[in-house]
């Protein structure tokens, strides 16, 4: 028997990253421990939350028609199946972006006190954003960040582009503050397109961070708790023929990953390390993804992603089958360990 008994699995989102999510939201729920736990699977999208389907223990998954789906009633975190009213003991978060990766979905379920998979809602708050997470970061002496610039929209613009290029030099990236899957992201080469880079980034939110290119490899590494220890999974690397690790080559097959990273072992221990140094740094729970770039003078800190990728092809999945782990059990001590 485990800790809890039903388990809300919450996925779609009010971000671009809304489709993503509910794959990576039903992958997670086809993989928990359908012996120990009730498990349902929660569309939550612009306020309207519905009950997808659920799946009692040591039973198939029974799938709810569009025009049938219960709501979810908010005040107590539960939702009527059946005649009967089914009360969630914890949620298990599979939002990218708002409302699930910025804290939003966690501080409603603080005050309901309703446990979760993910970071609290001040960590989410703070990673979520590039800018915030970075300066938490920037000050340490076990990673490197790499030179920025924050905009905010309604900003002065003019000569804005000279004085970050200048800055910063070239080439150069814009990226919203907090977005995900590289939504809004461009690689500026020029200082002619460095006002569109940012238009398009503001598209996906109201702040918006240029940051000096690092050229490197790049690594990814993802931490939990175990119950005992921070536990880091094998490192992998990312090799795309594009620009860079955009959506394209996240979901559409235009990058190569290996894993593990064909790096020296203590490289890979490095990583490993630092991962988790950053992991109690900022305060983490759950399973928690760390990006890099490795450059010719060091290790560079790129983001966090608390609500890390889950379908079958994600990273972290990944991760866990090169380390040797059931994904079942290892979702298991992520929910047991919350």
């Amino acid at each position: 028997m485990g800790k809890y008994s039903k388990i809300a699995v919450i996925y779609g989102c009010d971000s671009s990253e809304w489709e993503i999510s509910c794959r990576s939201g039903e992958f997670v729920a086809s993989r928990i421990d359908g012996t120990k736990y009730d498990i349902y699977e929660i569309f939550a999208r612009f306020g309207d939350w519905s009950l997808v389907s659920y799946r009692k223990k040591n039973s198939v998954r029974n799938i709810i028609p569009g025009n049938e789906r219960p709501q979810i009633d908010k005040t107590d975190f539960s939702v009527v199946v059946g005649g009967e009213k089914v009360k969630f003991d914890f949620a298990y978060i599979v939002q990218h972006g708002t409302p699930g990766e910025n804290g939003l979905m966690q501080g409603y379920l603080e005050m309901l006190n309703v446990p979760f998979s993910s970071c609290n809602s001040f960590v989410s708050a703070v990673t979520f954003d590039k800018f915030t997470c970075k300066s938490y970061l920037k000050d340490t002496d076990f990673i490197k960040c790499a030179e920025d610039f924050f905009i905010r929209k309604g900003d002065d613009i003019e000569g804005l582009a000279q004085k970050v290029t200048s800055k910063l030099g070239l080439p150069l990236f814009v990226k919203p503050t907090d977005g995900g899957s590289s939504f809004g992201v461009t690689k500026v080469k020029c200082v002619e397109d460095f006002d569109k880079a940012v238009e398009l980034a503001f598209s996906e939110g109201k702040t918006v961070i240029a940051e000096k290119a690092i050229n490197g490899r790049e690594l990814t590494d993802a931490v939990y708790f175990d119950g005992n220890n921070y536990v880091a999974l094998p490192v992998i690397e990312v090799i795309t023929d594009n620009e860079f690790f955009d959506y394209d080559a996240k979901y559409n097959g235009q990058s190569k990953e290996v894993c593990p990273a064909e790096i020296p072992s203590d490289l890979s221990d490095l990583i490993q390390e630092t991962s988790k140094k950053i992991y109690a740094k900022l305060g983490c729970s759950g399973c928690v993804r760390v990006d890099y770039i490795l450059a010719e003078d060091g290790l560079y800190f790129l983001e966090v992603n608390t609500i890390p990728g889950m379908t079958s092809a994600s990273l972290v999945p990944q991760m866990v089958r090169a380390a040797g782990l059931d994904m079942t059990d290892f979702l298991s001590t992520i929910i047991e360990q919350a």
